[in-house]
């Protein structure tokens, strides 16, 4: 996940040419590259990649993991990209100019989980194996993979440390969420009160906001809180952007001391808010490993027609200078040499 802020576009559905990159090793031109294809050589294999937009750092990160891991393995890569976060038209036609190209698989960040299934199961049926990265589709398996985080495990370690560094004080919880109906966004919200030990609807939530993940939204959201609950001392956030919009308000509000900040993501900028004291701790993951892994699989169908399938968990790590007994952390000198963007 990321930040979410929306950036738009005159030409809407447009397809944003973010890299065309030919790692395709001398003699291996004119391979098995037709999408109609089950299986065959791997040398000269065209693997499509689709982001939500071709500038947010999270996706900068996955595309240039994906680049390398297409230069080891003696494939071609071709990146595209939606034009803004939403874009579901651009990516529907990226799937399509992906397929007229003849690539065996893509590799695609859905904007919309539900909105692309049409053309995903139009490229399926035709022989290119579909592969979804960092956020699911709406069904899963409409897909034949998907190599993501798991943001419900990651969303338990969030809400573990939080409740864990409150210790014996009671709780008077704030949640500033991402964008109503995301699965990620319901996922990290539903494990992170499972892993503060609470119940949607629970008393100790004393305010609740949606945020799209942006910063400003989020500063907004907190400020607003902040009139109504000025006793909040545990805060649950979307992500690092939305921690650090919260820390604004919270800060000019004279509360920095009163409020335990979780999130998740794992973004340099992140991390450093982690280790200056702006965020408590984040849990990071690893777009890099989403991208290698699909492209990886993509070259293996190629190979021996053999299709990846099911949700494979990527990982992700809690990050914090401030440790809780019985739960798993790195420092920040272990995330500035792990994060992304």
């Amino acid at each position: 996940m990321f930040t979410r802020t929306k950036k738009r576009s005159l030409t809407v559905g447009a397809v944003l040419l973010a890299s065309a990159v030919a790692f395709t090793l001398a003699g291996c031109s004119g391979g098995s590259s037709s999408g109609s294809s089950t299986g065959g050589s791997a040398d000269g294999v065209k693997i499509g990649l689709i982001t939500k937009t071709d500038s947010n750092p999270y996706f900068v990160k996955l595309r240039e993991a994906a680049q390398a891991q297409a230069t080891k393995d003696g494939a071609t890569l071709i990146a595209l990209a939606g034009a803004f976060d939403g874009d579901n038209e651009g990516q529907v036609a990226a799937i399509e100019n992906l397929v007229s190209q003849g690539v065996k698989g893509i590799l695609i960040t859905p904007n919309s989980s539900s909105g692309i299934l049409t053309a995903i199961k139009s490229a399926r049926d035709n022989g290119v194996v579909v592969i979804a990265l960092d956020t699911a589709t709406d069904p899963e398996d409409a897909v034949d993979a998907t190599y993501a985080t798991d943001n419900k495990a990651a969303g338990v370690t969030q809400g573990k440390w939080v409740k864990a560094t409150l210790g014996s004080t009671a709780p008077a919880l704030v949640m500033l969420d991402g964008t109503p109906g995301g699965t990620v966004d319901t996922f990290r919200h539903d494990g992170f009160l499972e892993g503060f030990g609470i119940a949607e609807g629970s008393s100790e939530i004393v305010g609740q906001e949606n945020t799209n993940g942006d910063q400003t939204k989020a500063q907004t959201a907190m400020e607003n809180l902040l009139q109504r609950a000025p006793g909040v001392n545990a805060l649950y956030t979307i992500n690092e952007p939305a921690a650090a919009g919260a820390y604004e308000a919270i800060k000019a509000a004279g509360k920095t001391a009163q409020v335990t900040i979780g999130s998740i993501d794992g973004s340099c900028t992140g991390v450093a808010n982690v280790k200056s004291g702006i965020i408590g701790a984040t849990v990071m993951q690893f777009p890099a490993k989403m991208a290698e892994q699909g492209v990886d699989a993509v070259v293996k169908y190629a190979s021996d027609g053999t299709k990846p399938s099911g949700f494979n968990d990527t990982g992700s790590q809690l990050i914090t200078d401030k440790p809780v007994s019985g739960l798993d952390s790195k420092d920040t000198t272990w995330g500035a040499d792990n994060c992304w963007g």
